[in-house]
Formats: structure tokens, sequence, C-alpha cells
């Protein structure tokens, strides 16, 4: 759900960003970017900005 919001807003998104237009908690979507960027799903192209990288963009 988290990528696919990323995917569908075509630029960088912070957390509270994510969380406001998926409704999830700030917190869980926090620690769901943690795992995708330690995956290498996600890159921060700003400061506390994120983005899909390449690989999951397709």
């Amino acid at each position: 759900m988290i990528l696919q919001t990323m995917r569908a807003a075509g630029k960088p998104l912070s957390a509270a960003d994510i969380a406001k237009v998926t409704g999830l908690d700030k917190k869980v979507v926090t620690q769901a970017l943690a795992l995708l960027k330690k995956d290498g799903d996600i890159v921060s192209p700003l400061r506390c900005k994120w983005e899909p990288t390449e690989k999951t963009s397709q």
C-alpha cells in the first residue's frame, strides 16, 4: 500500500504525507519505511522524503 501511494504521487513523500493519504498511523508508516529502505525498495532524494527506487518503480 505504501509503495503504491508513493508511485501514484509521482514525487517524494514524507511519512506524514503517506500516513495522511493511506489512513495508516504515522508510526506504522515510519516502521514500514525503515524496512523498505533496508530492502533497497526506497531512497531518500530529499531529507525526510522518500520515493521508490528504479527496481520498484516498474
